[in-house]
């Protein structure tokens, strides 16, 4: 296992290998590998990618690995980027997830291992991927909600996983929500919940990336109109670009993962990864 944040250990710390990384003084990204493991043995590198030098770091530590003689390598990748770039809106734009796939397909990896993939284009375009479901994440944090809910799709997008995580449930009641977006503004409208009367039932909003919480603030309040009782919010992989003032005032807890980043703030509860897969 080599592990480039050593702090983010999703597949635990068992068999490390170890190597020191850096940036030359022209921001060049740089690894020097022990060759205290087995060569002939498989190598999982786990890493999360925020960043082209995160990006440049994984293939340039898969070149030194073959270079030391491993043949198989695996990699294990929580948040894929670009995943929300899947579709070129308007002409200029770039289909970014296929930058991001190619560069890595050219890797030739064994397996690359995704949790929650935003939609089917990402494992479509990656050579050998697996894909982890948010299930488990779920039913952990329903477990500290501690009590029933309804779960809310708060769109179309999300509708086919929210189902699947209903069925692992054992039949969690679904309500299905919409939403409207410019795609030249980016700008949110027009939410909808299609239920009546929510009669003051709990309700845990379930989606896979939060990053401003525009849609989830926007849903809260059309929510809110049909009577729902406590707001909760699952979020497989928290951006939180703009913080948690907003969101804080709708929801009474938050909930995500480590997958992108360590967050440290009473209004969130962040489970491990480590704990899940």
């Amino acid at each position: 296992m080599l592990n480039l944040n050593p702090s983010f250990t999703p597949l635990g710390e068992n068999n490390l290998i170890e190597y020191k990384s850096f940036l030359f003084a022209g921001g060049e990204p740089h690894i020097k590998i022990s060759n205290n493991f087995d060569v002939a043995a498989p190598v999982t590198i786990t890493q999360r990618i925020n960043s082209f030098n995160d990006l440049g770091m994984i293939c340039i530590t898969v070149d030194a690995l073959r270079r030391m003689g491993v043949k198989e390598i695996e990699f294990f990748i929580p948040y894929f980027p670009a995943a929300r770039q899947d579709r070129v809106m308007i002409p200029g734009e770039p289909l970014s997830v296929k930058v991001y796939t190619d560069i890595i397909n050219a890797m030739a990896l064994a397996s690359i291992t995704v949790f929650d993939p935003h939609s089917e284009v990402t494992p479509a375009l990656l050579n050998n991927c697996v894909t982890v479901s948010n299930h488990e994440f779920i039913k952990q944090v329903i477990v500290n909600i501690g009590t029933e809910v309804k779960l809310i799709s708060p769109d179309g997008g999300a509708l086919k996983k929210i189902y699947k995580v209903s069925e692992f449930l054992g039949g969690a009641e679904v309500v299905e929500c919409s939403k409207s977006r410019d795609v030249k503004t980016g700008k949110l409208s027009g939410f909808k919940v299609y239920a009546d009367d929510l009669a003051g039932a709990d309700c845990l909003i379930v989606d896979d990336i939060c990053d401003g919480g525009g849609t989830f603030i926007g849903l809260a309040e059309a929510l809110k109109a049909k009577n729902a009782g406590k707001l909760y919010l699952a979020i497989s992989h928290g951006i939180f670009s703009k913080g948690f003032g907003e969101l804080g005032k709708y929801f009474e807890q938050i909930f995500t993962t480590d997958s992108i980043k360590e967050v440290d703030h009473e209004g969130v509860t962040q489970i491990k990864l480590a704990d899940i897969i």
